[in-house]
């Protein structure tokens, strides 16, 4: 901020209105969401527009869609709605509860929004949250689904509509490319692994099975260099439906090893080797979250299930 410039200051419900007509792509059903008229919501984005000193929707016929900046206002605006959220639930809980020796401890309540990838939605989250509830019972998590692909979870996290999600991390210390700002920490390095047939006597000359959202550029990497790896010919919604496909018979694939905690006897499992390739997965989540205390307890429990 320049010399003498004022901060912008947006109120709550400014703040809610922004995030309302980017969802809803329109003011009129922003206005039915929020139980405003929709000159009241007009209004409001006006006030918001002339405060930033950008357009934040473009209007048409057919509605209102966020500009570039639009998105990243109604970005920050949910993220400061949730803290307020927060703010309340953590003051509420503030030595609520008596430990061990009659100390008086933080009570950890309300809902946490966590998104995930399908593999890791199904086999790093629960183990974390079933110890996480028993500690704190008033904590209620909210787990989203969301496919590994564009920004993914840690995109969701980027824009205020997850507190915490699992990721695909870069290299070491590296966020998901174009979104800065984000803290992040490691919680697994899956290796990958050919995966055929049970008794296929050459495994190698199957088609080859995918799924979009399968790895990370690295990766891909490691398989064009692969001269017996050919390209996909059979191309499938996730990797539940590669490894049932696989015990079908209809190809291989190449896995990480979250993928195939559900492989069955239907199915081989065969290491690449030391120089084979790895998925890097963790947590994400923004520097606001992470100093709260739901978010502070998610990521304890996570890191004990990683050792």
């Amino acid at each position: 901020m320049e010399r003498g410039e004022r901060p912008v200051e947006l109120l709550p419900q400014e703040l809610r209105v922004l995030v309302a007509v980017a969802a809803a792509g329109g003011f009129s059903a922003a206005a039915e969401t929020l139980g405003l008229t929709q000159s009241a919501v007009s209004h409001s984005v006006r006030g918001s527009e002339a405060k930033l000193g950008v357009v934040l929707f473009e209007r048409g016929r057919t509605g209102a869609r966020a500009t570039p900046a639009g998105e990243r206002a109604a970005a920050h605006a949910r993220r400061i709605l949730r803290l307020y959220e927060v703010m309340g639930a953590e003051a509420r809980g503030a030595g609520q509860r008596t430990g061990a020796g009659g100390v008086a401890r933080d009570t950890v309540a309300g809902p946490l929004r966590v998104t995930a990838f399908r593999s890791a939605a199904l086999h790093l989250l629960p183990p974390a949250l079933e110890r996480l509830t028993a500690l704190h019972p008033g904590i209620r998590p909210e787990v989203r689904v969301v496919r590994e692909l564009g920004a993914g979870s840690a995109g969701e996290v980027a824009a205020g509509r997850a507190d915490l999600g699992i990721a695909t991390l870069g290299g070491p210390g590296e966020v998901p490319a174009g979104l800065p700002g984000l803290l992040t920490g490691l919680l697994v390095e899956e290796a990958y692994s050919l995966v055929h047939p049970a008794g296929h006597p050459s495994p190698r000359e199957l088609p080859l099975l995918d799924w979009d959202e399968n790895c990370g550029s690295c990766t891909r990497d490691w398989w064009r260099a692969q001269d017996w790896i050919p390209g996909p010919t059979v191309r499938a919604e996730d990797d539940a439906m590669v490894l049932t496909m696989v015990g079908r018979g209809l190809g291989m694939a190449i896995l990480p090893d979250l993928s195939l905690r559900e492989a069955t006897e239907a199915v081989e499992i065969t290491g690449l080797g030391p120089r084979g390739p790895v998925r890097r997965v963790g947590y994400v989540t923004t520097p606001e979250s992470a100093a709260t205390l739901a978010v502070r307890a998610l990521i304890r429990e996570l890191r004990a299930e990683k050792a």
